[in-house]
């Protein structure tokens, strides 16, 4: 008798587990259906740099898509391939190190790598005053790294390139000025942020039913045996 008793315990702990399982999968599938459905950032004036993020520290992803403002001089120029924008359209981008000040500096996405030479006029030695949105760095490679291409948006992987330090994530251009006045050229906007949260919504819900399948058949189990039994 205490043994049956003792099973039925195991087994309800076992069905109450998979219903919390369920229970779990639910949230995380309404967590991301919210992020998803979330309405793009409102834009605010650009605030400093500076005041958001500071060189060798990671990002706070607070300030992840804010407007930023920075002035400095490009000392690096990249090719970043296979880059996708906000519309999927997947193209080289230019990617330029802009010093900030006498120690620091950022990766910035100026535009199209196709687009490089159309202002022949701006040399390095010119100072640029940038607004743009500061972005986190990038996880995943796009290319190899190899001299003048980066792999992905990541200070990470042109650190052995300077001795500046570096700040965390990278600006998209918006608007690009120096003395003669601004830079017209193509702008790249950012390619939309997936959830973080992994996998999908319904991948997410199908894991629910089965969860929960799992905890109806373990209870459905003492009902299986006993007609085997008869």
């Amino acid at each position: 008798m205490v043994k049956k008793f003792l099973e039925y315990i195991a087994l309800l702990l076992i069905a109450a587990a998979f219903v919390g399982l369920g229970l779990w999968q639910l949230d995380r599938a309404r967590d991301m259906k919210t992020i998803l459905n979330a309405p793009p950032p409102a834009i605010t004036a650009p605030v400093p740099l500076e005041s958001l993020a500071k060189p060798r520290s990671a990002l706070d992803t607070k300030v992840d898509s804010k407007s930023v403002s920075a002035s400095g001089f490009y000392v690096i120029n990249f090719r970043a391939p296979n880059q996708k924008d906000s519309a999927g359209v997947v193209k080289d981008w230019e990617v330029a190190l802009m010093q900030v000040d006498t120690t620091s500096a950022i990766l910035v996405v100026r535009g199209l790598w196709s687009d490089r030479l159309n202002e022949p006029q701006l040399a390095m030695s010119n100072r640029i005053e940038l607004t743009g949105i500061l972005r986190a760095h990038q996880n995943e490679d796009r290319a190899l790294n190899s001299p003048g291409i980066i792999s992905r948006l990541d200070s990470s992987v042109v650190v052995g390139l300077t001795d500046l330090d570096l700040y965390d994530g990278y600006v998209m251009a918006i608007d690009e000025k120096y003395r003669d006045g601004e830079i017209s050229r193509t702008r790249v906007t950012p390619e939309m942020r997936t959830s973080r949260i992994p996998g999908f919504y319904w991948q997410h819900i199908s894991y629910v039913v089965i969860w929960w399948l799992m905890a109806v058949v373990v209870l459905y189990l003492p009902i299986y045996r006993r007609r085997v039994a008869d």
